[in-house]
């Protein structure tokens, strides 16, 4: 048991999802009105499209599963890609916070003239979901942070079908948000610039740091 504990000592980490539900849960029922709508004219000519359900939801599964795999495989990489996330994520929040947003974007479903059960689950989407806190994006942020840490990782990155398909699917999930008109296309880029953002602090800074500590390091022991 003790080598277990040691072994995933790192777990301490997740207890930030605590944090961030309970954060999450309160803007989500106090920012429900006087807040700043987002639409830009780029949103009136993207179509409302049903389909785009399936890679949205496969957003929890691709996070759950990325995190999942660093956590068990590898330490360093399983901490950068959670500092990626939530660094990003507390940003997000802070954001919604401080400029509480929200988007007017969803269609009335009973009048597409169409039913199906992906518009059934939409619906019950759309009731448990609010239409607020929506930019930036967390679900571009962490889909983008996702393939980066796939496509970073060591072992992953040779894996070429696999790096290919993470970087499809995050494209479809970036798409989907603004297809099922959960976003405005303002909060994708949003999305897309802070996640360019934390790419830079924890892929490029922090890391080219610990290399360079670690060669200086070997320097010395070889001197």
């Amino acid at each position: 048991m003790k080598k277990l504990i040691h072994k995933y000592k790192h777990a301490w980490v997740l207890s930030y999802f605590i944090v961030y539900m309970v954060w999450f849960y309160y803007l989500e029922r106090t920012v429900t009105r006087n807040y700043h709508v987002i639409h830009i004219k780029l949103d009136d000519i993207i179509p409302f499209n049903e389909w785009f359900l399936i890679p949205y939801m496969l957003w929890f599964l691709y996070i759950f599963a990325t995190v999942s795999y660093f956590f068990l495989t590898s330490r360093s990489d399983f901490y950068k890609v959670t500092a990626f996330l939530f660094i990003g994520m507390t940003i997000c929040l802070i954001i919604y916070t401080i400029w509480p947003n929200g988007q007017d974007l969803r269609p009335n479903l009973n009048d597409l003239g169409r039913d199906n059960i992906l518009i059934r689950i939409i619906a019950i989407l759309y009731s448990t979901d609010t239409a607020t806190n929506v930019c930036p994006s967390i679900h571009v942020l962490n889909s983008i942070g996702a393939a980066i840490a796939i496509n970073k990782s060591e072992v992953l990155k040779k894996k070429k079908w696999l790096t290919a398909g993470a970087n499809i699917l995050t494209v479809l999930i970036c798409m989907s948000t603004v297809f099922l008109k959960q976003h405005s296309a303002f909060d994708v880029i949003m999305g897309a610039l802070l996640a360019l953002v934390m790419y830079l602090v924890v892929y490029v800074w922090v890391t080219g740091k610990h290399t360079a500590k670690a060669k200086e390091k070997e320097i010395l022991n070889l001197s």
